[in-house]
């Protein structure tokens, strides 16, 4: 009677780690207006990256910086793409547009002005960066940024691709 309540309580643990393993479903705009369903949010069976930032963040900026310089690279050798999300608020969303453009670049920008997806998420401060599986699993969350940390992501997303 033990082991079946016990498996039956490690069933239900695994049922629950894995719905909340899962994005949640959040209306945002993309930075050119269109409305997109975060639950929706794939790279085509490969991992990818979301990092929520804002234009006053300098922590953020300087990961986003760091991330662009090697961008391309990831992106030959993995298939990775990064999802940036803005969690500027609405009298500050008009900055985004040109932050993202002066330093090109060339990630998928997400807004999030009134914090919806960042809360659904349970993140409480930025830069807030996780890594979503070919199958749409939250593999990773980190919390801050410190210089040399983007190695890590990399890192993680190989090791992604060769399961």
């Amino acid at each position: 009677m033990k082991k079946t309540f016990l498996a039956l309580a490690l069933l239900l643990l695994n049922i629950a780690f894995v719905a909340e393993a899962q994005l949640p479903s959040v209306s945002l705009k993309t930075i050119d207006g269109k409305t997109i369903d975060t639950a929706t949010l794939s790279n085509d069976g490969k991992p990818f990256i979301i990092d929520f930032f804002a234009t006053w963040c300098k922590p953020c900026i300087r990961e986003l910086k760091a991330i662009q310089e090697v961008y391309d690279d990831w992106q030959d050798e993995t298939g990775v793409k990064l999802i940036a999300v803005s969690i500027d608020e609405a009298q500050n969303i008009n900055k985004v547009k040109p932050l993202v453009d002066s330093n090109s670049w060339d990630y998928e920008v997400l807004l999030d002005p009134n914090s919806d997806f960042k809360r659904a998420l349970g993140i409480q401060m930025i830069p807030y960066t996780l890594i979503v599986d070919g199958k749409g699993n939250i593999v990773y969350k980190h919390n801050g940024y410190t210089d040399g940390a983007e190695q890590e992501l990399i890192d993680i997303v190989r090791g992604l691709l060769d399961k």
